[in-house]
């Protein structure tokens, strides 16, 4: 996933940091489009049209972010491969200058949740960047839960997930990261039982003639966002459905943003410039 991971543990059993390594790297072996030998890769470079079998992981991430780029009207859109790799931020390698050409036709991916198969446009490439470090966060979670660690903290690459409380009864307290032109004060969040995931245009990008890029992109336009948008966080049980969602909202702009995620109940906060935009559920949990 190209980042690191950490824990923070009540009276964790032996073998913890093993098996959390081995939940994370099951996502890579299926989801990452590094991996050459990925089931996503694989996938990607089977033929357009056909259906191809993924493993039981894989298809619950892709039916997510399905779920996810049709209630956001296309702002999360798995199937821009093909963009993120023309832009400099795929498995492809950066770039030194803006691509002349970044529209692609048929961006479709299929599912069958039924014979859990998928297929895609002519133009699609599958990529689950903005969901699947969010799903290593919960796969990982959950092994622990079952092998008997109830109250620990763990964060990969900036997504966390609290479970439980810590040895001296306090929640896990974490601060949300702000981006580093905003004067606004970080929020700091009780996770107890509970995902947060950030997704800041700041994080990553490129510079070209004096301009900077942002790896956040706008399907509609096949370019990186223009909206303003600094960073956005969303609180979730479910740190895959976290990440995926911080990913949709950073894409739609600040107003559309705090709209959906006051129709879907989530708990958002937007940031654009020196101005928070914070949906209903967010309010909510300040009292």
């Amino acid at each position: 996933m190209g980042t690191g991971w950490s824990l923070h543990a009540v009276s964790a059993p032996p073998g913890v940091a093993e098996g959390v390594q081995a939940a994370l790297d099951l996502v890579v072996a299926q989801m990452s489009q590094w991996e050459a030998a990925s089931d996503l890769s694989r996938f990607n470079r089977g033929a357009a049209g056909a259906w191809h079998d993924i493993p039981a992981e894989c298809a619950h991430v892709v039916e997510a972010a399905l779920r996810i780029a049709r209630a956001s009207d296309g702002a999360f859109d798995p199937g821009l491969g093909h963009l993120t790799d023309a832009w400099g931020f795929g498995s492809t390698g950066p770039v030194l200058a803006v691509p002349e050409q970044t529209a692609t036709p048929d961006r479709t991916i299929d599912f069958d949740p039924v014979t859990r198969r998928i297929r895609r446009g002519e133009g699609a490439a599958l990529d689950l960047s903005g969901i699947a470090k969010g799903y290593g966060v919960d796969l990982a979670a959950e092994w622990l839960l079952a092998n008997g660690t109830r109250h620990f903290l763990l964060e990969v690459g900036g997504e966390l997930r609290g479970e439980g409380i810590r040895a001296d009864g306090q929640p896990w307290w974490v601060d949300v990261e702000m981006p580093p032109t905003s004067s606004i004060a970080p929020w700091r969040i009780a996770l107890h039982d509970l995902s947060v995931a950030t997704s800041g245009n700041y994080r990553r990008g490129f510079s070209a003639d004096g301009v900077h890029y942002s790896h956040s992109f706008d399907p509609a336009t096949g370019r990186p966002i223009v909206n303003g948008v600094a960073s956005a966080t969303v609180l979730h049980r479910d740190c895959m459905m976290a990440d995926g969602w911080a990913t949709a909202l950073t894409v739609l702009g600040p107003e559309a943003a705090i709209a959906l995620a006051d129709v879907e109940g989530l708990a958002a906060c937007v940031v654009a410039g020196d101005r928070e935009h914070v949906s209903r559920a967010w309010r909510a949990m300040l009292d």
